[in-house]
């Protein structure tokens, strides 16, 4: 059998796109980048000298290219549905950022069309690439806490918690902004993929910096209505009770911990580090009343080579499974039927937070 052609790629967005996709898929030996787009001429042109790849600012052109394989899109949430939708319907394979859409529907359509072409759709959901969570992964599945009695999740960050940082679309609910969207759709993902589907919703919401100033108004202050902290209560198709705190404002907070608490013991995950939200996690556990003692990372699962910015190396990870998903045309996991159920969960979020009941995430 001859050597595997690579997948050729083009990245659609150049904020986490340049600073993290771009690096990861430098460093993934099933594919590389040609293509940078942006929809501002200049910036396409000169990110894409700076990196020695071709600049792009036309979608429709860049999904005209016969030497192009798949798009990668890490825009903000808004566009991605339209972006995606045409990426899959120009035949080409996609990955995205999450969350995916701008509602759950916009999910599910796009993980209905990419099965319907043939094509492999990704989510960047990149926590299930992160060694100890794989790791937490495996011993959930072994049965070491037994049976699962309460999972907690606390995530509480301080990146936007300087009232001065600039006004831009994550202070908008409408444009997909806020915590539930940077943070709580990476947790939804995991905590589905450790307990299996989340089947209702309550959920507290708060806008604790309710202006920002906006440079587009040359520093006048704009309005934010997007959640910086969020309290649910979760509960799967099992039956078991979860808790997720959320925050982005938080100055002094813990970081993320995930705890899960059984039958026969528990397990701890968490990292205090407010600076990367990759580099810095430990795990421990404890049988029945035993005190919780270090798990020591299982070298299968390390990582080949890491970098400063500890987000590269699980992106590099995933995408070089979505690479051999698209080779041997299989179903990729975390694919959009990941990306949707978690948007599904988001949306029930929001929605009981405006309602004050208990709402169930849609299912399609």
């Amino acid at each position: 059998m001859g050597e595997r052609a690579p997948l050729r790629v083009a990245i659609a967005g150049l904020g986490f796109g340049l600073k993290v996709i771009l690096p990861a898929l430098r460093a993934c030996p099933g594919a590389i980048p040609l293509v940078l787009w942006h929809r501002n001429s200049s910036r396409a042109a000169e990110a894409a000298a700076a990196e020695g790849l071709v600049g792009e600012h036309d979608f429709d052109a860049l999904l005209r290219r016969d030497d192009l394989d798949a798009v990668i899109v890490a825009t903000p949430p808004g566009p991605r549905y339209g972006l995606g939708r045409a990426v899959l319907e120009a035949g080409k394979h996609l990955l995205l950022e999450k969350p995916v859409s701008l509602r759950a529907e916009e999910a599910f359509s796009l993980q209905r069309l990419a099965l319907e072409r043939g094509l492999i759709g990704a989510v960047d959901f990149e926590y299930r690439a992160v060694p100890l969570f794989m790791q937490l992964a495996e011993l959930l599945e072994r049965g070491y806490v037994g049976e699962p009695w309460l999972v907690k999740l606390d995530w509480l960050m301080g990146s936007r918690a300087d009232p001065t940082r600039p006004w831009n679309w994550y202070c908008q609910r409408s444009a997909g902004g806020g915590v539930l969207g940077a943070l709580g759709t990476h947790a939804f993902d995991s905590l589905a993929w450790m307990f299996g589907p989340i089947t209702d919703v309550q959920a507290r919401l708060g806008t604790v910096i309710r202006q920002r100033p906006d440079p587009s108004r040359n520093n006048q202050l704009s309005a934010c209505d997007s959640d910086d902290v969020a309290a649910l209560t979760l509960r799967f198709d099992s039956g078991l009770v979860g808790q997720v705190n959320l925050s982005s404002v938080t100055r002094n907070g813990r970081g993320k911990w995930l705890e899960v608490h059984g039958s026969e013991g528990h397990l701890v995950l968490g990292s205090a580090n407010q600076k990367d939200y990759v580099h810095g996690f430990s795990l421990s556990g404890g049988k029945a009343g035993a005190s919780p003692v270090p798990i020591s990372e299982d070298s299968r699962l390390a990582f080949p080579h890491t970098w400063p910015d500890g987000r590269i190396a699980p992106v590099a990870r995933l995408l070089g499974w979505w690479a051999d998903a698209i080779a041997e045309n299989r179903p990729m996991i975390p694919g959009l039927a990941e990306g949707a159920a978690s948007q599904a969960v988001m949306d029930a979020a929001l929605a009981a937070a405006d309602s004050g009941m208990v709402v169930q995430p849609i299912q399609h």
